[in-house]
């Protein structure tokens, strides 16, 4: 748990902060069905309202040849889109922009977290939630530093920060100069 926990908490700062969340066309399909468990229900066209219809229109006249977890993430992020604020449409174009720019594998080793992340319990998303809350409101000098300290560090010294993070009352983790406490903070060092 402890390796999943780390990559978990590397995900989210890359995603949230390095490339953006992707835009609800770009978000990556759903986890596969446990053996045994019914295939996804697709969505049809005709059950999107016209302002869905709107915002997927580039889909249409693929869309029931695209795979029913597609189809459930494109119904369920036009949603999300029509609920958003002006501002909060410009913030997710400017983060799918970035998405976009980056190298493939890049985007497809975040695709592969953030399913991770979206596997998590839901006790387990809000923790990693709020530390990385808590890292966005430490300074950017403190930010960075943290990050390359995470960077420089070997493999052994980010678990031991895990694994002491996650025995830690949240906002005493330890740094990584050997147990110094990384002020807001409940696990290790983002990376970028």
């Amino acid at each position: 748990m402890n390796n999943r926990w780390c990559s978990l908490a590397l995900t989210v700062v890359v995603v949230l902060t390095a490339a953006g969340a992707p835009s609800f066309a770009q978000q990556p399909p759903a986890a596969p069905a446990a053996p045994g468990a019914a295939p996804p229900a697709g969505v049809a066209w005709s059950s999107l309202s016209p302002n869905q219809q709107h915002v997927l229109s580039q889909f249409g006249s693929q869309w029931n040849t695209l795979p029913p977890e597609r189809q459930q993430a494109l119904a369920h992020g036009s949603e999300r889109w029509l609920g958003m604020s002006d501002a909060q449409r410009n913030q997710a174009r400017e983060r799918f922009s970035r998405w976009r720019t980056l190298p493939p594998e890049q985007r497809q080793a975040l695709r592969s977290r953030w399913q991770t992340f979206q596997g998590l319990p839901p006790g387990e998303q809000a923790r990693v939630r709020e530390s990385y809350r808590r890292f966005q409101q430490l300074p950017p000098e403190r930010r960075e530093m943290l990050r390359q300290q995470w960077r420089s560090a070997t493999p052994s010294q980010r678990q031991q920060w895990i694994d002491h993070a996650r025995g830690q009352p949240q906002g005493h983790a330890p740094g990584p100069q050997g147990g110094h406490a990384a002020p807001h903070m409940s696990g290790p060092p983002p990376h970028r």
